[in-house]
């Protein structure tokens, strides 16, 4: 419901009637609907950040593609990824989601900075590489130009490709 509808149509008595229990017996479950919600952004967390970062970490893969499997698992998940835009939108209206978000994207963040940082010694371009990949697998799903011939998947792999290779100076 939160990634087809937002968070407003995450009601106790629509999800207990769309999953075949009654109202009490969801509160058997769930205190009340804020005890859901904080359950949702709990296990989103947990699902987006932490079993990716041990999925990648334990691959033993090199940078570039440490960093494209944990954007694939995360924002490329066609599961994860809607969750993830709701939040989003979600946090632009609540303080707590907000903060819940801005510590989930830290943790990417710290990915790529550390990804990056294996082939970059610059703390200003890793910053600036880290941020400019984010933004990228972010707003690539709220554009809608076209590329000229190539397709989206395409063309955010030749960004990947300048964002985590070495440049040569």
């Amino acid at each position: 419901m939160l990634a087809t509808s937002g968070v407003d149509a995450v009601r106790v008595e629509a999800l207990a009637k769309r999953i075949g229990v009654t109202k009490g017996g969801f509160y058997g479950y769930f205190a009340d609907r804020e005890a859901l919600l904080t359950a949702m952004l709990e296990a989103w967390e947990r699902e987006a950040v932490d079993e990716v970062l041990a999925k990648v970490d334990n691959a033993g893969l090199d940078p570039k593609t440490r960093a494209r499997v944990a954007g694939v698992l995360t924002l490329s998940d066609h599961r994860l990824l809607p969750i993830d835009l709701a939040v989003r939108d979600w946090a632009r209206r609540d303080d707590d989601v907000a903060a819940r978000l801005r510590r989930v994207d830290n943790a990417r963040m710290a990915l790529l900075r550390e990804t990056i940082g294996e082939f970059c010694d610059d703390p200003d371009e890793v910053e600036a590489r880290a941020l400019l990949a984010f933004c990228a697998v972010i707003g690539s799903h709220f554009l809608a130009a076209d590329h000229a011939g190539r397709t989206r998947v395409e063309v955010l792999s030749r960004a990947a490709d300048l964002l985590f290779e070495p440049r040569d100076r």
